[in-house]
């Protein structure tokens, strides 16, 4: 199956060869994970604990049910996922008083004990995050790790003192997602969404977004601002140092397992995944090539090569399997190991291993003596070129127009005035998403609303959405 073909087959194919997830639990969209697939998450997740955890925020776990009524109290925010959730009705067979829902995101569950935690001034800023699954009732065609029903999700909340504070931690959260995309080798935008494609019940999102091969924007995560449009209703208030009572302003931070989705359609090839070194399960795989007679011998060598290595903090695997070299050659470059060693009789002789790139097929020879130092840098130089590489070709694919007309299959960058009707008509004609303006890198030029002609100086992003 050839990527730029069908992108669609192409990525369920893949996912299912490289062993990623299994989509075959008789629950549709609710998928299991695999001992591969799961490494890869955990190691994302290591990551974000690492970024989250360095920056003040506490680790905690809410239970997965919510009561009906506590998830009604924001009007903005049941009306947007009134339509998605599970409902469970009965304890045994007991009908319960008040229906209980899993959650499908967690505002709800957390802002009544919210209310218990925050009295005073000292007791902000309030900073926690979890990592847990959420379930979404998703009626579109599920696809592994991009529309799925149970989803492995990361979110943070926040409660400040001042708008100001909250801002800040909007800031702080953009700085986090930087860090973060280095690791998965991920170019995305930070496009502030419309009023009327906002989370319900934020003041403002923004989505952080990424562009697919196939023309189409996926959302791999947002930032909420929330100011406070949960603390009113749900009565989060502090005593200031004057003694008067205020409402705290709460941001949210949302992630979810897209990040796999993103990295599979981004980075792969026709040869299958490319994982970055960071979150790769394996970041070298060793595989022997015996000549006839010698496979103790050769074997040994891969053995002693990985006790080597195994010091310079390296994830690694030696394939000592009874198969031939090219059958293992094929099942790890489908799953995306970053680097493969290659050790045979000659390789012995000279005292060097032949190491071959996954992402760029690039073969060079290694000598033993420095060999652990020399991987380590093979690994960096494979993540920066990742990332520079899928960095040049979203920049290739974002193109500007002055007009609706003969728009290409790429996202676009236009003017718009921001009157909805003209934000309206937009995504009507071209049937694309406003995905909203550059937060990462404001544009600031003058231009023209590409609907009713007035001058703006908002530039604004579409796409067609996945």
């Amino acid at each position: 199956m050839k990527k730029m073909e069908n992108l669609s087959d192409w990525y369920n194919e893949i996912v299912e060869l490289a062993g990623l997830t299994d989509k075959r639990y008789p629950i549709k969209g609710m998928n299991v994970w695999t001992p591969y697939g799961w490494k890869v998450q955990q190691l994302i997740d290591g990551h974000i604990r690492r970024y989250f955890d360095e920056t003040g925020h506490g680790e905690v776990c809410f239970p997965l049910l919510i009561p009906e009524n506590e998830f009604a109290k924001e009007k903005d925010h049941i009306k947007g996922f009134d339509s998605e959730v599970f409902w469970v009705t009965h304890a045994g067979l007991n009908q319960l008083d008040i229906r209980l829902l899993l959650r499908p995101t967690s505002e709800t569950a957390m802002y009544p004990m919210f209310q218990i935690w925050v009295r005073s001034h000292a007791d902000l800023p309030l900073k926690i995050y979890q990592i847990v699954n959420v379930f979404r009732y998703e009626t579109k065609q599920t696809r592994a790790f991009i529309r799925v029903r149970e989803i492995h999700f990361f979110e943070s909340h926040t409660c400040h003192a001042t708008f100001e504070d909250s801002e800040a931690q909007v800031r702080e959260d953009m700085e986090i997602m930087e860090k973060l995309s280095k690791n998965l080798c991920l170019p995305y935008l930070l496009l502030k969404r419309t009023e009327w494609d906002k989370f319900p019940g934020a003041y403002y999102t923004v989505g952080i977004d990424i562009l697919l091969p196939s023309g189409r924007s996926l959302q791999i995560g947002s930032i909420h601002e929330y100011r406070d449009n949960f603390s009113k209703p749900y009565e989060i208030k502090f005593e200031d140092e004057k003694g008067e009572h205020r409402y705290v302003n709460q941001t949210t931070y949302g992630m979810s397992e897209r990040l796999i989705g993103a990295i599979v359609a981004v980075h792969g090839d026709d040869k299958g995944v490319v994982m970055p070194p960071d979150v790769a399960p394996y970041q070298v795989v060793i595989v022997p090539i015996p000549a006839k007679g010698s496979v103790e011998e050769i074997h040994a060598e891969a053995k002693k090569l990985a006790e080597e290595l195994k010091g310079g903090n390296i994830r690694l695997h030696a394939d000592l399997r009874d198969i031939r070299p090219g059958n293992k050659f094929y099942e790890w470059e489908i799953k995306g190991v970053p680097l493969r060693l290659e050790i045979g009789p000659r390789d012995i002789a000279n005292n060097v291993v032949t190491a071959v790139r996954r992402d760029t097929g690039e073969k060079t020879q290694l000598k033993r003596e420095q060999l652990s130092k020399e991987v380590v840098s093979i690994l960096e130089k494979i993540s920066g070129e990742m990332l520079v590489r899928a960095q040049a070709e979203l920049d290739k694919n974002i193109v500007d127009a002055d007009s609706l007309d003969n728009l290409p299959e790429k996202m676009i960058r236009l003017g718009w005035c921001g009157a909805e009707e003209c934000g309206r008509e937009i995504e009507v004609k071209t049937g694309r998403s406003i995905l909203g303006s550059n937060m990462k890198e404001p544009d600031a030029r003058v231009t023209k609303c590409v609907v009713c002609g007035k001058e703006s100086n908002t530039v604004i992003y579409i796409a067609r959405s996945l």
